[in-house]
Protein backbone atom coordinates (compact mmCIF):
# COMPACT_ATOMS: atom_id res chain seq x y z
CA UNK A 1 0.00 0.00 0.00
CA UNK A 2 1.23 3.50 -0.73
CA UNK A 3 2.46 5.78 2.04
CA UNK A 4 0.81 9.04 3.04
CA UNK A 5 3.52 11.12 1.36
CA UNK A 6 3.39 9.02 -1.80
CA UNK A 7 -0.34 9.70 -1.98
CA UNK A 8 0.30 13.44 -1.54
CA UNK A 9 2.86 13.36 -4.37
CA UNK A 10 0.47 11.38 -6.59
CA UNK A 11 -2.46 13.73 -6.02
CA UNK A 12 -0.44 16.92 -6.57
CA UNK A 13 1.31 15.62 -9.68
CA UNK A 14 -1.97 14.38 -11.11
CA UNK A 15 -3.68 17.75 -10.69
CA UNK A 16 -0.82 19.97 -11.86
CA UNK A 17 -0.18 17.96 -15.03
CA UNK A 18 -3.95 17.70 -15.61
CA UNK A 19 -4.41 21.49 -15.40
CA UNK A 20 -1.57 22.05 -17.86
CA UNK A 21 -3.60 20.10 -20.41
CA UNK A 22 -7.16 20.91 -19.25
CA UNK A 23 -7.23 24.71 -19.26
CA UNK A 24 -6.15 25.38 -22.86
CA UNK A 25 -8.16 22.43 -24.22
CA UNK A 26 -11.32 23.44 -22.34
CA UNK A 27 -11.11 27.05 -23.55
CA UNK A 28 -11.08 25.77 -27.11
CA UNK A 29 -13.77 23.06 -26.65
CA UNK A 30 -16.26 24.94 -24.44
CA UNK A 31 -15.73 28.44 -25.83
CA UNK A 32 -15.42 30.10 -22.41
CA UNK A 33 -12.70 32.51 -21.34
CA UNK A 34 -9.35 31.40 -19.97
CA UNK A 35 -10.39 32.97 -16.66
CA UNK A 36 -13.66 31.02 -16.47
CA UNK A 37 -12.04 27.72 -17.42
CA UNK A 38 -9.11 28.43 -15.12
CA UNK A 39 -11.51 28.93 -12.20
CA UNK A 40 -13.43 25.77 -13.16
CA UNK A 41 -10.16 23.89 -13.58
CA UNK A 42 -8.75 25.03 -10.23
CA UNK A 43 -12.06 24.45 -8.40
CA UNK A 44 -12.28 20.98 -9.93
CA UNK A 45 -8.61 20.36 -9.17
CA UNK A 46 -8.95 21.21 -5.48
CA UNK A 47 -12.10 19.08 -5.20
CA UNK A 48 -10.40 16.28 -7.13
CA UNK A 49 -7.24 16.44 -4.99
CA UNK A 50 -9.22 15.99 -1.80
CA UNK A 51 -11.44 13.32 -3.39
CA UNK A 52 -8.38 11.60 -4.92
CA UNK A 53 -6.71 11.17 -1.54
CA UNK A 54 -9.84 9.93 0.23
CA UNK A 55 -11.02 7.71 -2.64
CA UNK A 56 -7.67 6.03 -3.35
CA UNK A 57 -7.02 5.32 0.31
CA UNK A 58 -10.48 3.74 0.63
CA UNK A 59 -10.10 1.83 -2.65
CA UNK A 60 -6.75 0.35 -1.60
CA UNK A 61 -8.06 -0.59 1.84
CA UNK A 62 -11.02 -2.29 0.13
CA UNK A 63 -8.66 -4.22 -2.18
CA UNK A 64 -6.59 -5.36 0.80
CA UNK A 65 -9.74 -6.43 2.65
CA UNK A 66 -11.14 -8.32 -0.36
CA UNK A 67 -7.95 -9.68 -1.96
CA UNK A 68 -5.05 -9.18 0.47
CA UNK A 69 -3.04 -6.96 -1.91
CA UNK A 70 -3.35 -3.70 -3.88
CA UNK A 71 -1.95 -4.67 -7.29
CA UNK A 72 -4.50 -3.62 -9.93
CA UNK A 73 -5.41 -5.58 -13.04
CA UNK A 74 -6.64 -3.80 -16.16
CA UNK A 75 -10.25 -4.55 -15.16
CA UNK A 76 -9.70 -3.16 -11.64
CA UNK A 77 -8.05 -0.02 -13.10
CA UNK A 78 -11.07 0.62 -15.34
CA UNK A 79 -13.50 0.15 -12.41
CA UNK A 80 -11.27 2.34 -10.20
CA UNK A 81 -11.23 5.18 -12.75
CA UNK A 82 -14.98 5.10 -13.49
CA UNK A 83 -15.99 5.09 -9.80
CA UNK A 84 -13.59 7.95 -9.11
CA UNK A 85 -15.12 10.09 -11.86
CA UNK A 86 -18.72 9.33 -10.81
CA UNK A 87 -17.98 10.53 -7.28
CA UNK A 88 -16.13 13.61 -8.49
CA UNK A 89 -18.98 14.55 -10.84
CA UNK A 90 -21.42 14.53 -7.93
CA UNK A 91 -19.12 16.93 -6.08
CA UNK A 92 -18.30 19.37 -8.91
CA UNK A 93 -21.54 19.64 -10.91
CA UNK A 94 -23.29 22.21 -8.65
CA UNK A 95 -20.18 24.45 -8.56
CA UNK A 96 -19.82 24.47 -12.34
CA UNK A 97 -23.50 25.36 -12.85
CA UNK A 98 -23.35 28.11 -10.23
CA UNK A 99 -20.06 29.73 -11.35
CA UNK A 100 -20.83 29.77 -15.08
CA UNK A 101 -24.51 30.63 -14.46
CA UNK A 102 -25.63 27.75 -16.68
CA UNK A 103 -28.32 25.12 -16.25
CA UNK A 104 -27.58 21.83 -14.54
CA UNK A 105 -28.09 20.14 -17.91
CA UNK A 106 -25.50 22.39 -19.58
CA UNK A 107 -23.17 21.91 -16.60
CA UNK A 108 -23.72 18.15 -16.81
CA UNK A 109 -22.86 18.12 -20.53
CA UNK A 110 -19.73 20.17 -19.82
CA UNK A 111 -18.85 17.92 -16.90
CA UNK A 112 -19.22 14.84 -19.10
CA UNK A 113 -16.69 16.36 -21.51
CA UNK A 114 -14.38 16.99 -18.57
CA UNK A 115 -14.97 13.44 -17.31
CA UNK A 116 -14.08 11.95 -20.70
CA UNK A 117 -10.88 13.99 -20.77
CA UNK A 118 -9.95 12.96 -17.22
CA UNK A 119 -10.94 9.30 -17.69
CA UNK A 120 -8.40 8.95 -20.46
CA UNK A 121 -5.85 11.12 -18.66
CA UNK A 122 -6.27 9.29 -15.31
CA UNK A 123 -5.91 5.87 -16.90
CA UNK A 124 -2.58 6.71 -18.55
CA UNK A 125 -1.30 8.91 -15.72
CA UNK A 126 -1.82 6.14 -13.15
CA UNK A 127 -0.10 3.52 -15.30
CA UNK A 128 2.85 5.88 -15.74
CA UNK A 129 2.89 6.77 -12.04
CA UNK A 130 2.87 3.11 -10.97
CA UNK A 131 5.70 2.41 -13.41
CA UNK A 132 7.82 5.36 -12.20
CA UNK A 133 6.93 4.91 -8.50
CA UNK A 134 6.13 1.19 -8.03
CA UNK A 135 4.41 -0.09 -4.89
CA UNK A 136 6.55 -2.39 -2.83
CA UNK A 137 4.11 -5.23 -2.16
CA UNK A 138 3.98 -6.62 1.36
CA UNK A 139 2.09 -9.72 2.21
CA UNK A 140 -0.64 -8.85 4.69
CA UNK A 141 -0.87 -11.38 7.50
CA UNK A 142 -4.24 -11.33 9.15
CA UNK A 143 -4.54 -12.55 12.71
CA UNK A 144 -6.95 -15.43 13.01
CA UNK A 145 -10.01 -14.86 15.14
CA UNK A 146 -9.61 -18.21 16.85
CA UNK A 147 -6.54 -18.68 19.01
Amino acid sequence: MRTFWDRVRHALMFEVVGLIFFIPCSVWVFNHSVTDMGVIGIFSSVAATIWNFIYNLGFDKTLIFLRGYVKKSLKIRVIHTILFEVGLTLVTLPGIAWYLQISFLDAFIMDMGIVIFYLVYAFFFNIAYDFIFPVKERKIIQASASK
